[in-house]
């Protein structure tokens, strides 16, 4: 046998072998990542930024995690879970009141209010009027013909709802009669499902403004006016004056609705009866109140946390989970 020939099947063995030893490799990487335990989160739109970061520092702590991330206005999350039956492990809203009132009794027994926000009118330099808009006139530049702005569903998203709820504030503090009415009416072919969806027709240039959260906001380095305390939605200490705003949205079942009422914005987290990881899910949630990890990350990301806060369902909240919250 020649030399040449002994060299060229030692080759190709080496090759046969590098060969199986990768396919080996990658049959073991796909079992891995198989086996990982999934944590499924319906979250709200203005939640995305936040959850992401904590989701990448959560699952390089805990390798065998694979968190799955599912982004919504927060009355379309609940209604997932209440009329599509879909699975999920943890439920976080921009507006704690809907757990109570589409998820309490029936899907979980508890909720923790985490975070607060507040609502902006948010714009970029080609706006119309954007040299000139401010926190006095901007209801003003809004309803001019020339100025299209656009906001979220109500019925899908506690944006759409808030939004509604500003224009209502804003026609008592800045005394301009029927402009609760004609924003509703202004712009509707550009209402979206999550206020999130607006950033992409803003950045087109195919409108001018969003009614959006600060937070959101700034996450995206997005130019936008501070509204008034009193228009805002930001304030515990004008919790009475929010109160004279109202807006009905579709409610649990087809034909009902429930009324929003104007109040501070609070934020809240809750883990499902049914959670198919619940073990997992009450570590997740654990981390994301915690001071040095989730809450640390919000308020990076302008949504300052309120944690511990009042709940009104303090009894049932899991006892390793009571420290984030009181009576």
């Amino acid at each position: 046998m020649s030399r040449f020939t002994i060299l060229f099947k030692i080759m190709l063995a080496i090759t046969l072998l590098v060969g199986c030893s990768e396919s080996q490799n990658t049959d073991t990487d796909n079992v891995s990542e198989a086996k990982k335990e999934k944590l499924i989160v319906f979250h709200a739109g203005s939640l995305s930024v936040p959850l992401k970061k904590m989701k990448e520092e959560f699952e390089a702590k805990n390798p065998n995690v694979k968190i799955l991330l599912e982004s919504a206005g927060s009355v379309k999350c609940a209604r997932k879970i209440t009329d599509l039956k879909k699975e999920c492990d943890i439920m976080a809203s921009a507006d704690y009141t809907i757990i109570n009132e589409m998820l309490i009794p029936d899907h979980t027994d508890w909720n923790i209010r985490f975070a607060s926000n507040e609502m902006t009118i948010v714009y970029h330099d080609a706006s119309k009027y954007s040299a000139e808009i401010n926190a006095q006139n901007w209801h003003e530049i809004l309803m001019k013909d020339d100025v299209i702005f656009g906001r979220s569903d109500p019925n899908a998203d506690p944006c759409g709802y808030r939004a509604i709820l500003t224009s209502q504030l804003a026609e008592q503090y800045y005394k301009a009669d029927g402009f609760a009415s004609k924003m509703i009416e202004k712009n509707k072919e550009y209402v979206r499902p999550k206020e999130t969806d607006l950033l992409a027709l803003l950045e087109s240039n195919s409108i001018d403004y969003i009614f959006l959260y600060r937070s959101v906001a700034q996450q995206h380095e997005l130019k936008f006016v501070i509204l008034p305390d009193s228009v805002n939605l930001k304030s515990p200490e004008l919790r009475e004056f929010y109160k004279t705003a109202s807006v009905d949205i579709t409610g649990k079942k087809p034909g009902t609705t429930i009324t929003k009422i104007g109040q501070p914005m609070v934020y809240g987290i809750t883990v499902l009866k049914n959670a198919p990881n619940k073990h997992i899910a009450m570590k997740f949630a654990d981390y994301i109140l915690s001071k040095d990890g989730g809450s640390k990350i919000m308020e990076t990301n302008g949504q300052p946390s309120i944690v511990p806060a009042v709940s009104g369902s303090f009894d049932a909240i899991p006892q390793e989970l009571k420290k984030y919250a009181k009576k």
